[in-house]
């Protein structure tokens, strides 16, 4: 059966993006910094179609591992409009589902991905994923209002947390207005490395 997980990196003071996010700004101010460590990972460059990265080590097999499990994906429209200006045609391979109040036809890609805008909410979007997921785990992808209300709806299972070593000073946090009676938090694995630190959290419901 399908989790719902997210996997995203933050900075040490628990930002997820910078100040001024915009297409041309994509993660805001500063915000890329908090990936070094992924954009060091041939894998990350492998899994969106383009070529790039120093090494396939530890650090990349984690990011193959969400990349394999990703059965369809969520994302705000804010995120969408961030990354359609640049993302690579059939970078998802697979569905994924665009909140937004927008009316549009679905995005149609070359090969196998296919954006559909979801005007009714979160428990629409996650009905239409899970039936495109056949299984495999749902992932959303982000922003991070999106994954608040995901949080605050009790439907994450899982999420997989990549803290990296700085501070960003100003931004957009993570888990702003999280509530926390929703879910107990349990840590399932702690794994080190020289760019970030890995943290998984397994949820269940109060």
């Amino acid at each position: 059966m399908s989790k719902i997980i997210f996997d995203s990196g933050i900075s040490l003071d628990g930002f997820f993006a910078g100040d001024n996010r915009s297409p041309g700004n994509p993660m805001g101010n500063n915000g890329q910094t908090i990936h070094h460590w992924m954009f060091k990972q041939k894998a990350f460059w492998k899994n969106i179609n383009m070529e790039g990265g120093e090494e396939y080590g530890a650090d990349s097999k984690l990011i193959d591992d969400v990349f394999a499990r990703a059965g369809a994906y969520i994302m705000g429209k804010r995120m969408f409009e961030e990354g359609e200006v640049h993302w690579q045609e059939d970078l998802y391979k697979t569905d994924v589902y665009v909140l937004t109040h927008e009316k549009r036809e679905p995005w149609v890609q070359k090969g196998t991905t296919t954006f559909y805008f979801i005007n009714d909410g979160i428990e629409s979007a996650l009905e239409k994923a899970r039936v495109s997921a056949k299984g495999k785990d749902i992932r959303i992808q982000g922003g991070a209002n999106t994954i608040q209300q995901f949080l605050n709806a009790g439907l994450v299972d899982e999420f997989f947390i990549h803290i990296a070593p700085l501070f960003l000073g100003n931004g957009i946090r993570l888990f702003d207005g999280i509530d926390s009676n929703k879910c107990d938090l349990q840590i399932v694995e702690v794994i080190p490395s020289d760019l970030t630190t890995h943290l998984r959290y397994k949820l269940t419901k109060k």
